[in-house]
């Protein structure tokens, strides 16, 4: 394939992903991935910063979905329900056509320390982000953290059933679920 071919920053998350999986994260070098997708190192760099960011590229991406999905939250909502639109919101990109591609990267993520840590420090900055959107909204703190960091618990529990080998309900099913065991469990 050459360079001139369509879709350079897709075909380069193909090739790193592939390569993640054959010979692992740390052992995988940018100009094997630049090889395998047919491109140059100057081409991936143009689109990634490092290899890493192969992994977490879409994360401002899902923190803007978020946060206009509370924003736009109807003003009535309660914390918890415009964190819950939110969540809902998050099925716009957490559908069927990315569920292998999810179970793939989590794969990478799992087996690297570095990657473990990384993805922590974004669903931090995905509760901050939250939080400050609530804070725009007129809710005071402590309630907006709490309210963000329950969201983002939520989330991370509905990831993992979502790229769960077994599992293939619906990204918005799930969050449903979730949030169902989490009244329970505050009640």
């Amino acid at each position: 394939m050459g360079r001139w071919e369509p879709d350079a920053r897709g075909r380069l998350a193909k090739a790193a992903m592939a390569l993640y999986a054959e010979q692992g994260f740390d052992q995988t070098t940018v100009a094997e991935i630049a090889a395998r997708a047919g491109l140059t190192e100057r081409t991936f760099f143009r689109h990634f910063a490092d290899k890493r960011e192969v992994l977490f590229a879409g994360s401002a991406e899902l923190q803007k979905l978020l946060v206009a999905a509370v924003a736009s939250a109807p003003t009535s909502a309660a914390p918890i329900d415009a964190v819950t639109a939110a969540l809902m919101a998050a099925g716009d990109v957490f559908n069927d056509e990315r569920r292998n591609y999810a179970r793939e990267r989590r794969r990478v993520i799992v087996a690297n320390a570095e990657l473990r840590e990384r993805e922590l420090i974004k669903m931090a900055s995905l509760a901050s982000a939250i939080a400050e959107a609530l804070q725009r909204r007129g809710v005071s703190e402590p309630a907006a953290s709490l309210a963000a960091e329950a969201g983002i618990a939520v989330f991370r529990v509905t990831f993992e059933r979502w790229v769960d080998e077994a599992g293939d309900q619906d990204w918005r099913a799930l969050v449903r679920g979730s949030l169902e065991e989490l009244r329970v469990l505050v009640s």
